[in-house]
């Protein structure tokens, strides 16, 4: 077998890889496990982020994480570039694994570490990751601003929730939204209008006085 040992380090303005050292990597990937590894760690931090900003506990948010990497992983023959980037993917699996989550609350979630023991990478280690979970709820935690935003936010039907979520705790534009999601823009604009004055609504309730 071959073993790739190139660092795709070339990165893009936003923190990730510029697209043509991506696509080589994620072409590398298909046929050799070892490459996953750098886009586990490039990609882990903002689809982990996104997760702990939709879902109501870190342990379900790490869970889930899990969740969708072995799904990028083992799907990745079947990615191609027609209109989605690899980003996007990501953050499609992880949407729809959100929604099998509020489906489904007791469900047993796959770790990753056997897929990677498997194919002979290293998976970071699981303390570095829980501190570095633990950390985030902490800091999460200590904004008062964000929970209160959380609760309104979960409180929404899905379909606000991932537009909102993508919008103001990923910072993603219209365009990646309607990307991600599958929705063409005037729906993704339509659902935010919507989606934030739900939260507006809500939160003037919550300070006792109706809007």
């Amino acid at each position: 077998m071959v073993i790739v040992t190139t660092r795709y380090v070339s990165q893009s303005n936003n923190g990730f890889m510029d697209l043509e050292t991506e696509k080589r990597l994620i072409e590398d990937a298909k046929s050799n496990p070892l490459a996953f590894g750098e886009l586990y760690d490039i990609y882990y931090p903002p689809i982990s982020n996104y997760l702990l900003h939709r879902l109501p506990r870190a342990e379900v948010a790490q869970d889930i994480a899990s969740e969708v990497f072995f799904k990028a992983m083992t799907k990745l023959r079947t990615f191609s570039w027609r209109n989605l980037s690899f980003s996007s993917w990501l953050y499609k699996i992880a949407n729809n694994e959100i929604k099998m989550y509020y489906r489904r609350k007791e469900r047993s979630f796959f770790s990753l570490d056997f897929l990677f023991d498997q194919q002979n990478f290293e998976l970071p280690d699981s303390s570095d990751i829980e501190q570095d979970w633990i950390a985030a709820e902490e800091e999460l935690a200590r904004n008062e601003k964000f929970k209160q935003a959380q609760k309104h936010l979960l409180a929404l039907p899905l379909i606000y929730q991932e537009v909102l979520a993508l919008r103001f705790f990923e910072g993603k534009s219209l365009a990646e939204i309607s990307e991600i999601t599958g929705k063409n823009l005037n729906t993704v604009k339509s659902l935010l209008s919507r989606g934030t004055e739900q939260v507006r609504i809500r939160m003037t309730r919550r300070n006792g006085s109706e809007p």
